[in-house]
């Protein structure tokens, strides 16, 4: 609660037909407690009546601006999928002194990430992103299992897109941010990449450089291998094929040690399991994947699921506690960037031909230079 026992004024931004409101990140303050939701932002008349409708908001403005330097916000949710303007609506609140709630992706390049983290330390707010995983109510769980040595000596981290049409280069921006995060929660910070991008089976070339859906900007590839090392000193992978997707999927991070495995999705419960075979192999050995649940392994799931929008409650929880104990939220501005940059270092690793120190050098997209 707010000592103060005043409410937070909540204002939303979104996009109608160009990210729309992201993953529920306008409904979730309807169910949070110790909120005002006092006006929605949205340039297309339908989207931002229907909005407004639907959050009981009191005011709807077409200009996101105006509608920031009248009302005063003290949180914003930037709620769009649609990233090519997340970072001057993100400048934008931090110039009245708004923390927000972003949907990922985080912005489209280096040099726009930087900027957004100067803004946040310049002006004292803070940012969270719509990582859901990270909150979820299994991760102290998981977390437990990897320091107990249950796992043994952890030796590598593989992780996939959900590999529908959308593989490659647009499935390593829009899913693989979300293994990003989890590989950097478990391993630490990204210290190098090495990595090839390929369009029907050769290296890609200028030429084959497109403007990217959702307004990610320079794109190119339908299939991305890439091979991280961590501070932790553990090495990971992400690979994405365009139509390559499994039934059920593969879009999941994949923990290896030298006694056994842990496998686990994204979202708030994801579903996860441990296996405990050094041979990672249940098909030769009398192991089996045990399912992990909130309250341990091999336990049931005491939770109801209620999927995206329940973590969301969770981050937006912890952005109101970051602000009113003047702490860093879980997943906070470093964070977003972090991930941005395991996605830059793919493209930028394959421009050069050669692995590639993180922090990278180049702050602008890489296939701008290509």
């Amino acid at each position: 609660m707010n000592p103060t026992n005043k409410k937070h004024r909540i204002a939303i931004i979104g996009r109608t037909g160009r990210g729309n409101y992201g993953h529920g990140l306008d409904r979730v303050w309807l169910d949070v407690d110790d909120v005002e939701i006092v006006a929605v932002a949205d340039d297309n008349d339908a989207g931002r009546a229907a909005c407004a409708k639907r959050l009981r908001a009191k005011k709807a403005y077409a200009d996101y601006r105006e509608m920031l330097e009248k009302e005063r916000p003290q949180i914003v949710s930037v709620a769009q999928r649609w990233i090519d303007k997340h970072h001057e609506m993100v400048l934008a609140c931090a110039d009245v002194g708004a923390s927000v709630f972003l949907e990922k992706p985080f912005c489209q390049d280096l040099r726009q990430a930087d900027e957004l983290v100067r803004a946040c330390e310049e002006k004292k707010i803070k940012l969270a992103i719509a990582h859901q995983t990270r909150y979820s109510p299994k991760i102290p769980v998981i977390r437990k299992i990897l320091e107990s040595g249950r796992l043994g000596n952890l030796l590598e981290m593989r992780g996939r897109g959900k590999e529908d049409h959308r593989g490659g280069g647009e499935d390593l921006w829009v899913l693989g941010t979300h293994i990003f995060d989890l590989m950097l929660l478990f391993g630490g910070e990204a210290t190098s990449c090495f990595a090839r991008v390929t369009q029907k089976g050769r290296p890609i070339t200028e030429a084959d450089v497109r403007s990217g859906n959702e307004g990610i900007g320079p794109l190119a590839g339908d299939h991305v291998e890439a091979i991280y090392e961590f501070s932790s000193g553990i090495s990971a992978s992400f690979s994405s094929c365009r139509r390559a997707a499994g039934n059920p999927s593969r879009f999941a991070l994949t923990i290896l040690g030298s006694k056994g495995a842990l496998e686990m999705r994204t979202g708030y419960l994801p579903e996860t399991h441990v296996l405990d075979d050094p041979a990672w192999s249940p098909g030769r050995t009398s192991s089996k994947w045990i399912p992990v649940s909130s309250a341990g392994v091999g336990k049931p799931e005491p939770l109801a699921n209620k999927g995206s929008h329940q973590a969301n409650i969770l981050i937006v929880r912890d952005l109101i506690d970051s602000i009113e104990k003047d702490r860093k939220p879980l997943g906070d501005v470093y964070s977003a960037r972090a991930a941005t940059e395991m996605i830059a270092a793919v493209f930028e690793s394959h421009r050069q031909g050669r692995p590639v120190q993180m922090p990278l050098e180049n702050r602008d997209n890489p296939l701008s230079k290509l």
